[in-house]
């Protein structure tokens, strides 16, 4: 996918991967791309939580 993607993208494709993995309509051939990608997303998920919560602590600390 090219340029950058966002969190609420990101989970919903997620999603869709999560699905068609638990439905069992991934070929074989393609299973280990959807793994790859799924793990991609989750990275990408986890990092913008970590920076959310870390600019939300910062925004907090500025209020005291």
């Amino acid at each position: 996918m090219a340029g950058k993607i966002n969190y609420k993208d990101a989970v919903q494709e997620l999603e869709v991967i999560l699905n068609s993995i638990e439905n069992e309509s991934v070929d074989v051939d393609e299973l280990s791309e959807k793994v790859k990608r799924a793990s991609v997303l989750l990275k990408l998920c986890s990092d913008k939580l970590s920076l959310t919560e870390k600019e939300v602590e910062k925004i907090l600390e500025g209020m005291k």
